[in-house]
């Protein structure tokens, strides 16, 4: 057979420094104002420092790719610390924008491309992280989705940016710099033209956002609404009082200091704020919850069953509850009026999106269970009136902008309709921003804001709602959701070519030479479609003439979408094979255009409830490998990418799941032969325990430990065509993740060996009893067996022993005086309990970091103990424990780094240095 090209391995393929990346990628989960998902909601978007720092290893060179250059280990180690270093730079939030961080990263791409920064494809862009981090890495970047709305934000992203990059803005009014850098101009002419929006719509529904007469005891006077907060209503069970209308209320809470009070006056009532010190629970508690309601005015049961007919019969109602003002002594809640309610049944709107809400997807099944068919029904009239508003002065942008460009006089090429047209697609992103705060599913939190739509990956059913002023300067505003948009704007790079088409990812083309790094469909985690129609019906409407390929589609394509979703097929099985044939397709169709020089990087992100149920060998993931593995491709490294850090752990059963892991793809080689089951267990034996020891040697936290330790138990499996079970049955990808899962305990537990005999025995016990007394005959036999007496691990300070029974001692119970080098009978379990000791405490400070210099040859072996006893701790599930354990392996980089240079203090307190 034919064999392929040989290539160099790529620094992604060997080691990447993974708890810098998942530091960043963990701290950009906080950083708002300007970053680009702040641009259009996504779902399940991958952190960019994560993205820009994959496709930085994915395409550098690692060192043992150049003997020539680095002919030992050690030359290969100091080289790899030093590209170490430029991704710990890279991936600082602070740096994305950095140019001389940035142009560092491109000359040691182009160093290992050949002088040429190659292009990037990525066939599911999504909310197009990966295309944008190419871009910023001066990469040519491509993308594709089946999803409208997916590349619609690819569009404003990565390809509309560059066609203006460094232009002036041509408004007519003050200008806010001289200068303008990337889409900094671009970004200004969206944010006047979004107030020349504002004005234009208060003229035409201003009206139906009056301001509300204060009381007195609030100073009297004129406020602005920020919101008003509703109740939905049904007809009272009770046949003695059908005709009332009676309200569904969640809670009656408003704040911390002002709740509402319902009044019942026979058939009537109505709603009063009260403020001061806040009731007990039970007088805040609403009128429904998921198990149901009761009447307000009858104190009848109100069954979830008679809601939902209702709802679906007669639709639900909405009376007013409180009103959130703005006056002159800072933020008020005040009594609803009659005529507060009527304003807001003024108008109608003039269109409604009555594209159908597909019902069977439990992402947003709630709507049409109480009568909200379509997407136009999750609107009150005074919020479609203003969205609707809004879409149509956006039209009217085009023969402003094209006036303006006229006055401004030489703009070069700049093409009038272009230009109009990108900032429509910016606004209708503002647009889009508004449709998520201004529906009836948002609700008011009770710290001062509105919960969005989307407070989760899906749409939730609520009972009271709040509707925000649209022209506040409060929560959920039209100005606030231009200022978003300008913010994520004038931060993009800009840079270069960018490209984003709709295309089914099984039929996709690549561009020529390009490198492969995607972020797929997760199995049957979102429903990414059926969540996307609610923003598609306004997209449609405000940029469908843009784009009118992109929006050709009644509402997202569906059948077409990669994931395994019961409810489009026969059953789950089906489903599970639709997704597993399709991402096959999807995978070979790549696999058949890539670059041999390259690897290919895709991510994979594990949900919650299949890793506590099934772990690593979990239906979704044990497929997705599958898939890729069929497409011809083999899996040469895993590498666990987490948005929270890893000493972190909230509890056993999340310990073991990174948000992400990022599978490493090579082609399989055309020469690939078949083999035994017993054969790969071979393999694995010989092959596993060096590449652990790597991946321990590399700090990687006991907690990823599993993830990583299946990329190279996949490169042993998936290199073959086929490993064959004793009957000539192909192996599955989850038989084989099982022996993976069982040669890394194996190893754990061989590393044991190699500890003195007092901490093996304090591992057994540890094992079997975790901190808690058990018999001291069955401790004397696991003594015994390892040629030593309780009495010797009494001695060395590691159990209590007393009245029959037998402890190990709590870290806190150790000796807080304790010195390795006064320790007559030293264990490597007394010296890893008095290291996490120290860490708990301090962290990365002088204390800790002496202990483990004071520890020499020995902190190797302490280190090994902590993956020991993680592991250990996971299967108890002892979740403070493993926790410890974790987070000491986390930080074992930077206290190796801090113990290099600690001083020692001799017996005379003095201090001295160690070279």
């Amino acid at each position: 057979m034919p064999q392929s090209k040989p290539y160099k391995k790529k620094l992604i393929e060997v080691a990447i420094p993974l708890e810098a990346i998942n530091a960043a990628s963990a701290r950009e989960k906080s950083i708002r104002h300007g970053h680009p998902s702040t641009l259009h909601l996504w779902w399940a978007r991958r952190p960019l420092a994560a993205c820009r720092a994959v496709l930085f290893a994915q395409l550098v060179d690692d060192p043992s790719s150049h003997p020539d250059q680095f002919p030992t280990h050690e030359d290969q180690e100091r080289e790899r610390q030093r590209l170490f270093a430029i991704i710990e730079d890279l991936v600082k939030w602070e740096n994305s924008t950095n140019e001389e961080v940035l142009e560092r990263a491109r000359a040691e791409i182009r160093r290992s491309c050949g002088g040429v920064l190659p292009p990037v494809y990525d066939p599911f862009s999504g909310g197009g992280s990966i295309p944008l981090e190419a871009q910023r890495l001066g990469l040519p970047a491509y993308g594709s989705d089946l999803n409208p709305v997916a590349v619609m934000i690819g569009k404003a992203m990565i390809e509309i940016p560059p066609k203006f990059k460094d232009m002036a803005p041509i408004h007519p009014g003050i200008k806010e710099r001289s200068f303008y850098r990337n889409a900094e101009g671009l970004a200004e002419d969206v944010k006047y033209y979004g107030e020349w929006m504002r004005e234009k719509a208060w003229e035409r529904i201003g009206h139906l956002y009056p301001q509300v007469d204060l009381p007195k005891e609030y100073g009297g006077g004129k406020g602005t609404v920020v919101a008003w907060i509703w109740a939905r209503t049904v007809p009272s069970p009770d046949p003695a009082f059908a005709d009332v209308d009676v309200p569904l209320v969640r809670s009656f809470q408003l704040s911390d200091t002002a709740w509402v009070e319902p009044v019942v006056d026979g058939k009537h009532y109505s709603f009063r704020v009260r403020t001061g010190g806040l009731p007990n629970a039970g007088k805040l508690d609403g009128t429904v919850s998921r198990q149901g309601g009761r009447c307000l005015v009858s104190n009848s049961a109100m069954p979830l069953n008679y809601i939902r007919e209702t709802a679906r019969k007669r639709g639900l109602g909405q009376k007013l509850m409180a009103v959130v003002v703005e006056g002159t002594r800072g933020r008020v809640f005040i009594s609803p009026t009659p005529e507060m309610e009527k304003t807001a049944f003024l108008s109608k709107p003039n269109w409604l999106p009555e594209e159908l809400v597909t019902t069977p997807s439990h992402e947003v099944d709630r709507l049409p269970m109480y009568g909200m068919t379509t997407w136009g029904a999750a609107f009150t009239d005074r919020q479609a009136t203003a969205l609707t508003t809004f879409v149509d002065v956006a039209k009217e942008l085009k023969t402003q902008i094209a006036n303006d460009l006229r006055r401004h006089g030489d703009l070069g090429a700049v093409d009038p309709t272009e230009y109009s047209n990108a900032i429509r697609v910016y606004l209708s992103c503002a647009i889009d921003r508004c449709a998520d705060a201004w529906s009836t599913i948002a609700t008011w939190a009770t710290s001062g804001f509105i919960r969005f739509t989307f407070a989760r990956q899906a749409i939730a059913m609520t009972w009271d709602f709040a509707e925000c002023n649209v022209f506040s300067t409060s929560t959920g505003n039209f100005g606030g959701a231009v200022d978003w948009v300008v913010k994520a704007l004038s931060e993009l790079p800009a840079l270069g070519m960018g490209s984003l088409k709709q295309a089914d990812a099984r039929f996709a083309v690549l561009p020529k030479a390009s490198c492969l790094s995607t972020d797929p469909p997760y199995y049957d985690n979102i429903g990414y479609a059926d969540l996307s129609d609610y923003f598609y019906v306004w997209l449609k409407r405000s940029v469908g003439d843009i784009y009118p390929e992109v929006f050709s589609t009644i509402a997202v394509p569906k059948s077409d979408e990669l994931v395994a979703m019961p409810h489009r097929h026969k059953n789950r099985r089906a489903a599970e094979d639709y997704f597993l044939n399709g991402m096959s397709e999807a995978f070979a169709n790549i696999a058949g255009q890539l670059d041999h020089s390259l690897p290919a990087t895709v991510y994979y992100a594990f949900k919650q409830s299949e890793v506590s149920e099934e772990g690593l060998t979990s239906s979704g993931w044990a497929t997705f490998l599958e898939a890729i593995i069929s497409s011809g491709l083999s899996v040469v490294g895993t590498w666990p990418v987490r948005t929270e850090r890893a000493g972190r752990t909230i509890s056993v059963g999340t310990n073991a799941l990174a948000t992400s892991v990022v599978l490493v793809c090579r082609k399989k080689e055309a020469s690939a032969e078949v083999i035994t089951r017993a054969e790969f267990i071979r393999a694995l034996k010989r092959e596993l325990p060096p590449a652990i020891g790597e991946l321990q040697a590399a700090n990687i936290a006991p907690a990823d430990m599993p993830q990583s330790a299946i990329g190279p138990g996949m490169g042993v499996f998936s290199r073959y065509k086929a490993v064959l079970e004793s009957d000539d049955s192909p192996m599955t990808v989850k038989a084989a993740l099982q022996l993976i899962n069982r040669e890394l305990d194996e190893y754990l537990g061989g590393i044991q060996g190699e500890f003195d005999a007092d901490t093996r025995f304090a591992i057994t016990w540890f094992e079997q009893n975790g901190l808690k007394a058990g018999d001291y005959g069955t401790a004397n036999n696991i003594a015994t067996a390892r040629g030593i007496s309780v009495e010797s691990v009494k001695h060395a300070g590691i159990v209590e022993s007393a009245a029959g029974k037998v402890r190990i001692l709590k870290r806190d119970e150790m000796d807080a005086e304790w010195e390795p080098d006064a320790d007559g009978h030293l264990t490597v379990w007394e010296c890893c309990q008095h290291l996490v000791r120290l860490h708990e405490k301090h962290g990365i400070g002088y204390e800790a970091a002496v202990m483990l210099k004071k520890f020499g040859p020995k902190a190797d072996d302490v280190r090994d103990l902590a993956y020991v006893l993680y592991n250990i701790c996971e299967k108890r599930g002892d979740a403070k424990e493993a926790t410890a354990y974790n987070a000491l392996i986390a930080d074992w980089t930077d206290l190796t780094r801090e113990a290099a240079t600690a001083p020692l203090a001799n017996r005379s307190g003095q201090m001295r240095f160690e070279v």
